[in-house]
C-alpha cells in the first residue's frame, strides 16, 4: 500500500504523520522566531542608512538559512544530531555539548506545543483541504506569539500573509464564506483600531500596536466575522488572567505593558477548533 494511500485510510498514521511534522516545523519556528526580530533590525538599519545618506556597512548575510545555528555562548556549529527536535535536547540534557551553557527550554516547548496542535488539526479536520489550513494557522500563530513575547512586534512578514491566505482558503468556504470571511478582516482590523484610537484620546497612552489590529484582522479573514466577539472575548479573559497571576504571584509591576499578541493567537486558535460550538452555546443561553 503507497505511503499517500495509509494516511488516507487511517486516521491514527496522519495523527502521527502531523505530529512528526510539527516537530521539524516547530525546530524551524524557534529559528524564526528568534531571527526575524533581528532581520527586522538590520533591514531598518539600512533602510535608515539609504534615507539619511549615510555609507551602508557591508556584513555577512544573514537570514533563516544562513548562517548555521550556533551556539550563542561558545559559537560551536550545532550538528544535525543536535538538531533532532526534543531528542536533541534530552541527549544533551538541556546544555550545550560544546560549554555546557544551559540551553532555554523554550526550545523543546515550542517543539512540542507545535506537534501537539499539529497532531490535534489532523485529528479533528481529517485529511481534507481544511487540515493544510489549519496547520498554517497554527504554525503561525505558534511564531506571532514568540516574536512578541521577546519583542513586542508582530511582524507584517507574517500577519499580512496569512491575512491573504485565509481569504484564498475560504474561496470554497473551507472554514467560513468568503463574503463573512472579508467582512471579518476588516471588522477585526477597525475594531481594535477603534479600541486603539479611543484609549489614546482618553489616557495619551497606545494600549497596543498596529500588529495587533493585522493580527485579529488576519483572523476574521480565516474564520470569519461571526467568530470575532469569541476571539475577543477568550483573549481578553487570557490575558486579564495572565496579568494578575504575574501581579499576584511574581509582584510585576502593572504598569508594565503585556505583549497582546499572543492572547488573540488563544483566542483565535479556539476559535478555529471550537468556534461553531462555543458560539452556539453563547447565543443559546442568551
Amino acid at each position: 500500500m503507497a505511503p499517500i494511500s495509509i494516511l488516507f485510510e487511517s486516521p491514527s498514521m496522519l495523527v502521527i504523520t502531523a505530529a512528526v511534522l510539527g516537530l521539524c516545523v516547530g525546530s524551524f519556528l524557534n529559528v524564526v522566531i528568534h531571527r526575524l526580530p533581528k532581520m527586522m533590525e538590520m533591514q531598518w538599519h539600512t533602510d535608515s542608512s539609504e534615507i539619511l545618506g549615510t555609507p551602508i556597512t557591508a556584513s555577512e548575510p544573514y537570514n533563516l538559512a544562513w548562517p548555521r545555528s550556533q551556539c550563542p555562548s561558545c559559537a560551536r556549529p550545532i550538528t544535525a544530531l543536535e538538531n533532532i527536535p526534543v531528542v536533541s535536547y534530552l541527549y544533551l540534557r538541556g546544555k550545550c555539548a560544546g560549554c555546557s551553557t544551559a540551553i532555554s527550554v523554550r526550545y523543546p516547548i515550542v517543539e512540542l506545543i507545535t506537534a501537539l496542535l499539529s497532531a490535534y488539526a489532523a485529528w479533528h479536520f481529517g485529511w481534507s483541504l481544511a487540515l493544510a489550513g489549519a496547520l498554517i494557522f497554527c504554525w503561525s500563530m505558534i511564531a506571532l506569539t514568540g516574536i512578541d513575547i521577546d519583542t513586542f512586534y508582530l511582524p507584517d512578514s507574517i500577519t499580512l500573509p496569512i491575512l491573504w491566505l485565509g481569504l484564498i482558503f475560504n474561496l470554497n468556504q473551507t472554514y467560513a464564506p468568503l463574503q463573512d470571511a472579508v467582512v471579518g478582516a476588516v471588522i477585526g482590523y477597525l475594531t481594535l483600531w477603534s479600541i486603539f484610537w479611543l484609549f489614546k484620546w482618553a489616557t495619551g497612552k497606545e494600549g497596543m500596536g498596529y500588529g495587533d489590529f493585522k493580527l485579529l484582522a488576519a483572523i476574521g479573514a480565516w474564520l470569519g466575522w461571526q467568530q470575532l466577539p469569541l476571539t475577543i472575548l477568550l483573549s481578553s479573559i487570557a490575558g486579564a488572567i495572565v496579568g494578575v497571576t504575574l501581579i499576584v504571584v511574581t509582584g510585576r509591576d502593572r504598569h508594565v505593558p503585556l505583549p497582546f499578541g499572543p492572547f488573540l493567537a488563544i483566542g483565535g486558535l479556539v476559535a478555529l477548533f471550537y468556534g461553531n460550538t462555543l458560539t452556539q452555546l453563547y447565543l443559546g443561553r442568551l
